[in-house]
């Protein structure tokens, strides 16, 4: 009993790759939002009603696809952290080399990052499921802030008044050990190096940027620095 269920385990996981990957093509063809089970179904040569055995819904293979995207670029972030050593590496120059990671995935996976960063998908819902995948970029993003605290080689930058409060709660919820006012500092700097990576990605820098390369890594330097990372050789 113990082959024949492995061997079923084994073909639910090609076939579930397989609509994923058909879904993906779809996905660079069409947009999200024209994503179709029935078309997938087709495409691979099943009938609809043996599709939803594996997805049930549109919505079901939108989130396997966004949890598989958000878990990928995380992985390449968490690659990029593990290769620049804490501790020999100034975290600032970490920061650059996750950064830069992340935006390598982008530009190789284009439809994919679209679909997590891009427009929302009409009628389109995340689940909890998302969550984590989600935060694993901003997650390492964090542990390098942290790991510079403790090493003292942060420099908190000034908080305004109004935001005291606000940056001492999302410390709390999630980057404990990190000071508010790196915190604060921190979430501005994950969203613009997002937002520059959508520039690039999207077509906002057609015919205005064209070292685009060298400008995202003189943005992530000075980003880390709006953190309070220290570079190589501050004392």
């Amino acid at each position: 009993m113990s082959t024949i269920r492995g061997a079923r385990e084994r073909a639910r996981i090609e076939v579930t790759a397989a609509i994923k990957d058909e879904a993906r093509k779809q996905l660079a063809e069409e947009g999200a939002p024209k994503l179709s089970l029935r078309a997938v179904a087709r495409e691979l040569g099943m009938v609809s009603s043996a599709l939803y055995r594996y997805f049930p819904s549109r919505d079901d293979l939108l989130t396997a696809l966004i949890v598989d995207a958000f878990d990928a670029i995380g992985a390449a972030a968490e690659r990029a952290a593990a290769e620049q050593t804490a501790g020999e590496v100034p975290p600032a120059e970490r920061w650059v080399a996750v950064s830069c990671a992340v935006r390598e995935w982008a530009l190789a996976h284009p439809h994919e990052y679209a679909l997590i960063y891009g427009s929302p998908v009409p009628g389109y819902i995340a689940p909890m499921d998302t969550v984590g995948p989600a935060a694993r970029v901003g997650l390492v993003l964090i542990d390098i802030v942290r790991g510079a605290f403790r090493a003292g080689d942060l420099t908190p930058p000034p908080l305004a008044d109004g935001l005291r409060a606000d940056a001492e709660r999302m410390a709390a919820d999630f980057a404990e050990g990190v000071p508010p006012e790196s915190v604060a500092a921190l979430v501005a700097a994950w969203a613009q190096l997002f937002g520059l990576i959508s520039f690039e990605l999207f077509g906002q820098f057609n015919r205005v940027v064209e070292e685009r390369e060298a400008l995202f890594r003189q943005t992530a330097g000075e980003l880390a620095r709006s953190v309070g990372l220290r570079d190589a050789g501050t004392a």
